[in-house]
């Protein structure tokens, strides 16, 4: 039920229940040998959020238009699209992209509008 309602709402994070006992909140049961915790088909593995999951919250949360932020990360990044670049790269943008929406998000706005004004000059 909580799978339905989350794509039915195009929500990108998985609820708990989907998690499986990876997400348990007692200790870890002893292991033997190195066992590591199976993805849950999400892209995600120990309960951490896809990038994508973390950057379409913060899209969300301030508000921003994600076309323009799609526009903004390919050039933080250097690269054509955002798909080109290193996860590395993509988690320093969403990182200076939290940080930018937290401290000024009008600047932020005005920041993101830029990129709308360069693909019209580019038209």
């Amino acid at each position: 039920m909580n799978r339905a309602l989350r794509k039915a709402y195009g929500i990108g994070l998985c609820s708990v229940e989907e998690l499986g006992s990876c997400a348990s909140s007692g200790p870890p049961p002893p292991r033997k040998g190195k066992t590591v915790c199976p993805s849950n088909g999400n892209g995600t593995a120990n309960g951490q959020p896809r990038l994508r999951d973390k950057l379409c919250l913060l899209i969300r949360k301030y508000e921003l238009d994600s076309t323009l932020v799609k526009r903004y990360a390919a050039d933080f990044c250097g690269t054509e699209a955002l798909r080109d670049a290193s996860r590395d790269l993509v988690e320093a943008f969403i990182s200076t992209l939290a940080d930018e929406a937290a401290k000024d998000r009008a600047a932020l706005v005005c920041k993101l509008n830029s990129y709308n004004q360069l693909e019209e000059v580019k038209s």
